[in-house]
């Protein structure tokens, strides 16, 4: 652990954190604000590679802001390594989780629609299968006539 710190010494440092936390919020805000057309109107990042950036450029700064809260708010920074390791890696198996997550949703979503498209679908029976009764394959249809 590092050497104590006065007060003032502290307040300076979380002064400190809190602009730099600020500056990267507001930044932020512009670059969502610019890139869904506010800022500039007609100017859009909705696909291509503006898209990839925007999304890029805020998962970073995100980031960023979580690693600089974790590391000196939480007081991380003067840890033992061991320490730090202890939290960090199951934090890196939780975005594993949400990226998994994800995933199975959009699998559930698409399969969703397969299912709701199959319910809609209108079966017409046959003219030449008796109705009400599942056939084993390979057997005939018992006559329905009396003969």
């Amino acid at each position: 652990m590092a050497g104590h710190q006065t007060y003032e010494e502290q307040k300076a440092l979380v002064f400190r954190g809190l602009m730099i936390l600020g500056v990267i919020t507001i930044v932020e805000v512009v670059i969502a604000l610019l890139a869904k057309g506010h800022l500039i109107p007609g100017v859009k990042f909705t696909e291509g590679f503006g898209h990839y950036m925007y999304m890029l450029l805020m998962v970073g700064f995100s980031m960023y802001k979580a690693y600089f809260i974790i590391f000196y708010f939480m007081h991380m920074a003067y840890e033992v390594r061991g320490l730090v390791l202890s939290v960090l890696l199951p934090t890196l198996l939780l975005v594993w989780a949400i990226i998994a997550f994800f995933q199975e949703g959009d699998s559930w979503g698409k399969r969703r629609e397969l299912i709701r498209q199959k319910d809609e679908e209108v079966v017409k029976p046959s003219p030449n299968k008796p109705q009400g009764f599942y056939q084993l394959p390979g057997t005939a249809y018992p006559s329905t006539t009396k003969g």
